[in-house]
């Protein structure tokens, strides 16, 4: 009698929201942030730099991916790709690239050492990062081992230091082998961030057959300012605005926001008590405006723009596109998490100036990671569910779904590490 009565009284399960795992954990991209200036990847950069180019292949091109990582040792990994034209193109060729690395910490990018080897140059080249955040001290170095002609001062090799603090940071990029008189820094940048607005200037020196490092061409120096929102977890809303004078003579304008939604799905391979699923999307806007003479250079477009946006509808689905002012791009990407898993994706390019479409194919097959749908609270969306129901919910569930108001109060610590805030050097 008291099991009958049990049953009656208990609440049935509450409603819940699927919540896909992303399609690129970490991107590419994000992994080699260290050897690059902070400079180059705030303001927006290395996300715009994922929506523009990630899934869209260049016209008549293939790719091919390949990333492989040990069961007994996830510290290193192995990514090889191939790439060329898909016609015979005599002044093309099948490029074909590898990448050896090992990661101190599974969940840190920012300490590694990688050996990267290439049918073109660098044939053979060397990378190698350490970052201590506890003192906020860090240092890189790039070496070209083998290289089939030495021209520039880079091309013996790159060394960087770092120094940051909460909320400003200084790097410089020093050549290790200074081919011209006084071509000793390759780059220096200072950025600074207070709450929610970053600024940052980056001094670049452009060397000539007889030119020296000064300070006052203002031509070598470089400014922006951003300001950004949000806490960088993919299950919260963000955005970031950034200006930036390159150069003296060029203005960048770029904005970029990522939009979680939640929409009603009705799949019968799914439990009753999932409603609805979350997506992710993605906008992204830059545009490209010359401040100089106009007679300057007639090779040199006045201005330039582009648009993009991406739609992950699940955790198999992704739709991307992007619009410019001579073509425009469409691609879809298809992953099934199988092991290892396997991602097809295919993309059309109209040329607007010939008035010709053509295609391009890329296919990833890779062991880096799991898919897992979680569980989430849909009460801030979708339903509303009291807090008796939702704590039967989690006795009935075995653990506990992920709530808005964690998400909203900054607290990740119960989330896959892949939907919490990317950390930042900055």
């Amino acid at each position: 009698m008291w099991n009958w009565f049990g049953n009656w009284l208990k609440q049935p399960p509450p409603p819940m929201v699927l919540v896909p795992p992303l399609f690129d954990f970490p991107p590419l991209a994000a992994r080699t942030r260290m050897l690059e200036s902070s400079y180059d990847l705030l303001f927006g950069k290395l996300a715009l730099k994922c929506l523009f180019e990630d899934y869209f292949e260049e016209a008549r091109h293939f790719s091919s991916r390949i990333m492989l990582k040990p069961i007994d040792d996830p510290h290193v990994d192995l990514v090889a790709t191939v790439s060329g034209p898909l016609d015979n193109q005599p002044d093309e060729n099948i490029v074909g690239n590898a990448l050896f690395r090992w990661q101190s910490d599974v969940d840190d990018p920012n300490t590694f050492v990688d050996l990267f080897v290439s049918s073109s140059d660098p044939i053979l080249q060397m990378r190698s990062s350490a970052y201590y955040p506890k003192y906020g001290f860090g240092a890189f170095g790039i070496f070209p081992l083998l290289l089939k002609r030495r021209v520039s001062s880079e091309d013996y090799g790159v060394f960087g230091l770092r120094y940051g603090s909460g909320n400003c940071h200084l790097e410089p990029h020093l050549c290790l082998y200074p081919v011209l008189k006084d071509e000793f820094a390759k780059s220096v940048w200072l950025v600074s961030k207070v709450g929610r607005l970053t600024a940052g200037v980056q001094y670049e020196p452009q060397y000539g057959s007889n030119d020296r490092a000064n300070y006052k061409n203002l031509n070598d120096w470089s400014c922006a300012i951003g300001y950004g929102a949000g806490s960088g977890s993919p299950l919260s809303p963000s955005f970031n605005f950034g200006i930036e004078l390159a150069k003296s003579s060029e203005l960048i304008a770029s904005f970029y926001q990522h939009v979680v939604v939640q929409r009603r799905i009705q799949n019968p391979l799914e439990e009753d008590e999932v409603v609805g699923i979350t997506n992710y999307i993605d906008f992204g806007f830059e545009l490209h405006s010359r401040v100089e003479d106009a007679n300057a250079s007639n090779k040199i477009p006045e201005s330039t723009f582009q648009v993009a946006a991406s739609w992950q509808a699940n955790k198999n689905f992704l739709l991307k596109g992007k619009v410019g002012p001579q073509s425009s791009s469409a691609s879809l990407a298809f992953k099934s998490w199988w092991k290892p898993a396997f991602t097809f994706n295919i993309s059309a390019t109209r040329d607007r100036v010939i008035g010709k479409t053509a295609f391009g194919f890329g296919i990833r097959v890779e062991n880096l990671r799991e898919a897992s749908y979680q569980r989430a609270d849909p009460n801030y969306v979708m339903l509303t569910p009291n807090m008796e129901h939702l704590a039967e919910g989690i006795v009935w569930e075995g653990k506990r779904p992920m709530l808005q108001s964690d998400v909203n109060a900054g607290n990740f610590d119960g989330l896959p590490r892949e939907l919490r805030p990317f950390d930042k050097i900055l």
